[in-house]
């Protein structure tokens, strides 16, 4: 593939996350970006960093070699109707819109191209997204250059495509499940005395540590707990404490009840 321009089509908090997230980790120049938005005033920032920006979206899939679907699905079918004739099998398409399988994608494109299916969070601004993808037939030629531009933007994983309803669940929604633990913490803190600064950069740093030790470790998160429940303990006292109040089962009940709605069970 040439062509190495990347359109992104709808600059919204996602698109424009993946756009400052290639610029930061110097995969992409802004120069090599082009990214279009309905809202002139979503494109302002981006605008700033070099990116060109513009209301065209078809004229922006004619100059770029990759193209990034980034808009809500049910604007999915009028925008890959209206870039159509700028698409073709030499391009690369991706998306990143919920629940809109690659066959529903290439059955609107009409032709066979390389497409796929990419599921970050919001993390890939700051470089550490967890990513997963997944793919067609025609874009095996394409999943290493693909592969590399994601793990430029966190950590990458190749999944099935029936595995993508619970990828943007545990990997997307779960970046809102870990921030909401993150801001309970803090008010608990704020009560045993802590200001809310301080409170906050205490439980942000826990929690990453803790999720370190996982990553790295390879341990069960269980073994890491063992570590810090002694007899008798507060530690344990206060996970039992949480485990009485429903700490475990509600998360999973919520996880259960993101992915019902997202997978069209309820």
């Amino acid at each position: 593939m040439e062509n190495r321009k990347f359109a992104i089509i709808g600059a919204g908090n996602m698109g424009s996350a993946i756009a400052v997230g290639l610029i930061k980790s110097g995969f992409m120049k802004p120069a090599d970006i082009i990214a279009t938005d309905k809202r002139e005033k979503s494109l302002e920032a981006l605008k700033k960093l070099g990116i060109t920006v513009g209301l065209d979206n078809l004229e922006a899939v004619k100059s770029a070699g990759i193209v990034l679907l980034a808009v809500k699905p049910y604007h999915i079918a009028q925008v890959v109707e209206e870039i159509k004739p700028g698409l073709n099998p030499d391009k690369i398409l991706m998306s990143i819109v919920a629940g809109v399988s690659i066959s529903e994608i290439s059955e609107m494109v009409g032709q066979e191209l390389p497409v796929f299916r990419v599921m970050p969070n919001t993390a890939i601004a700051l470089q550490e997204s967890l990513t997963c993808i997944s793919s067609n037939k025609s874009a095996d030629p394409h999943k290493a250059y693909v592969n590399e531009m994601f793990n430029k933007l966190g950590k990458t994983i190749e999944i099935g495509e029936e595995l993508m309803a619970a990828a943007t669940v545990l990997a997307s929604c779960g970046i809102a499940y870990a921030l909401r633990y993150i801001r309970a913490a803090m008010q608990g803190g704020i009560e045993i005395g802590f200001s809310a600064e301080m409170a906050q950069f205490i439980t942000a740093q826990t929690v990453k540590g803790a999720a370190e030790l996982v990553l790295k470790g390879g341990n069960h998160p269980e073994r890491e707990i063992d570590k810090v429940t002694t007899p008798m303990g507060i530690t344990i006292t206060g996970l039992n404490e949480m485990e009485h109040k429903g700490f475990s089962s509600s998360l999973i009940q919520g996880v259960m009840a993101s992915y019902n709605k997202i997978d069209g069970k309820k």
